[in-house]
């Protein structure tokens, strides 16, 4: 996680130009404060909302190459076995672009909102800092990394109020969107798009005459 490695280390050598503060050690539950923030929540709700819009992408892209596949089926017993196969070629490799151009997207969804959450952590760390002062502490570490200790050590619950005041949401600019996501229109050819849920292979009847590559589209 992003605030991993500050938690890990005493806060005093993180900042050298403070005197190291006379104490002990505070814990922090780094998940908690993620999902307990509004900057966090918002995070967690563009996220989820951009990979519904991706998913929904594809499931339009997916009833759309079913559809050009049964056209093509139609076809096969109209045309020579040389210009069925150019076709269903044409139609293996678009499928493949596709796929590609929605798997990139899902990756790209992933790295925005590892981004997000790092942005996050940057900001966070002052008030952190400042907190960790606050109750004369010299050492902020992970809850999780912790065996046992006493409730008073946890700041989780007071960052989270002081972040909600200093912080809010993060600003109006999305943190997490999917570019070219949008309605596929129905009569339009599937072009290539740039995946969280990828379209399943479409399969063709299998045919001697049929192409190798026109019998699925994974």
């Amino acid at each position: 996680m992003a605030a991993a490695a500050f938690l890990a280390a005493p806060l005093a050598a993180q900042e050298s130009a403070a005197p190291p503060p006379q104490g002990g050690v505070v814990v922090l539950n780094q998940e908690q404060l993620v999902s307990g923030t509004r900057f966090g929540q918002r995070i967690q709700r563009e996220l989820e909302a951009a990979s519904s819009a991706l998913s929904a992408q594809n499931r339009r892209i997916e009833a759309q190459l079913t559809e050009e596949e049964l056209d093509l089926t139609e076809l096969r017993d109209t045309m020579a076995p040389e210009e069925f196969r150019a076709l269903a070629d044409e139609f293996d490799t678009r499928v493949e672009e596709i796929r590609a151009a929605q798997a990139a997207k899902a990756r790209d969804l992933q790295t925005q909102a590892e981004a997000a959450q790092s942005r996050f952590f940057e900001l966070s760390f002052p008030i952190l800092l400042e907190l960790v002062r606050d109750r004369g502490a010299a050492v902020l570490m992970d809850s999780r990394a912790v065996l046992l200790s006493a409730e008073s050590v946890d700041i989780t619950a007071a960052a989270i109020v002081r972040i909600d005041g200093e912080l809010g949401e993060g600003g109006d600019t999305p943190l997490i969107s999917v570019d070219g996501v949008y309605p596929v229109a129905p009569d339009s050819p599937v072009l290539p798009q740039e995946d969280t849920d990828v379209p399943p292979p479409v399969e063709l009847e299998t045919d001697p005459d049929a192409p190798s590559g026109a019998e699925e589209t994974e």
